[in-house]
């Protein structure tokens, strides 16, 4: 058995612990001296440079004196105060990052006070309230209108389900998509899409539902890749990709191909998608991770070329 006895000074030396901070811990009992000299002075032994160790340590991970006290008493285990504090700094970080998420849209756009006040209640809601507020965006664009049955259902089934672990990009894209959804022009816009596709229905054209959504997706991402990679789209792969659109096209509307048809098409890609239609897909991807299918209006435009130069061939 190991009788060496240090002093203050010594037991400072050996732990890297202020001799202040030592005689706060021997005065509140967390780290007792083991003998006194004759002088009065304090001794410690190898017991004592072992505790004053695991002090330190579990004051650096954020554990309180009294904490501390609990877990030398074996009142407490290690395992159970460690799960306390995990339990804490989660929740802390998660403040944090809704915090950050906050400031970063702030800076990316000049905000004024009560704007910065509505985003930090968007970025706080429960996935009660986020699911209410989707689900009031469609009800209004939807209101009173002869639809394709199950295509609204289909259209706000896709809810913000953030993760109990939210990235922070998770949190911006939320605080866009409800400032989006909140916007009464892009509100209108989407009204204005289901008027048509109302319309349509109401002439008897063949309107499906959602199920093909992966199709239209797929050539999409096809004529974008094809965009940035600087393809022809009188080439061979905008040949390929008009085909493609053409046959969805008439399998949907119950149309023949006809150069007419393809012109039809080519108009509707020329007049640009709504990007922030597209955008409010991407934000649901990537809160709920899902695969991205953004629509840019490059590759709109590349489609109608396309489909107007195979109108030639």
């Amino acid at each position: 058995m190991d009788d060496t006895r240090y002093t203050i000074g010594e037991l400072a030396r050996r732990t890297g612990l202020s001799v202040k901070t030592i005689r706060f811990y021997s005065d509140t009992g967390v780290v007792p001296p083991t003998d006194r000299t004759a002088a009065g002075y304090r001794l410690y032994d190898v017991t004592a440079v072992s505790r004053l160790e695991l002090v330190r340590t579990l004051r650096e991970l954020g554990a309180g004196l009294d904490e501390v006290k609990r877990v030398l008493a074996r009142e407490m285990t290690l395992a159970q105060l460690a799960g306390t504090h995990l339990e804490l700094l989660e929740q802390q970080m998660r403040v944090l990052r809704t915090r950050r998420a906050v400031l970063r849209a702030v800076v990316k756009a000049d905000r004024s006070t009560e704007e910065v006040r509505l985003m930090q209640e968007l970025a706080t809601m429960s996935d009660e309230e986020r699911n209410r507020l989707i689900d009031e965006f469609w009800d209004e664009v939807s209101a009173d209108l002869a639809v394709t049955p199950g295509f609204t259902e289909w259209m706000r089934s896709a809810k913000p389900n953030l993760p109990d672990d939210p990235s922070t990009e998770q949190l911006q894209a939320w605080i866009e998509l409800a400032e989006l959804v909140q916007d009464q022009d892009f509100r209108r816009a989407v009204r204005a899409l289901y008027e048509e596709h109302a319309r349509r229905r109401e002439a008897g054209e063949q309107m499906v539902g959602p199920e093909t959504a992966p199709k239209w997706w797929a050539i999409t991402d096809e004529a974008k890749s094809a965009a940035e990679s600087g393809l022809a789209p009188d080439g061979p792969e905008g040949a390929a990709l008009a085909d493609r659109v053409m046959a969805l096209a008439g399998e949907e509307w119950g149309r023949p191909d006809s150069p007419e048809f393809r012109r039809e098409m080519a108009d509707h890609y020329a007049e640009g998608t709504d990007e922030r239609m597209s955008r409010y897909w991407e934000l649901l991807a990537i809160m709920n991770d899902w695969p991205r299918h953004p629509v840019t209006t490059e590759s709109a435009r590349w489609l109608a070329e396309a489909l107007r130069a195979s109108t030639h061939s």
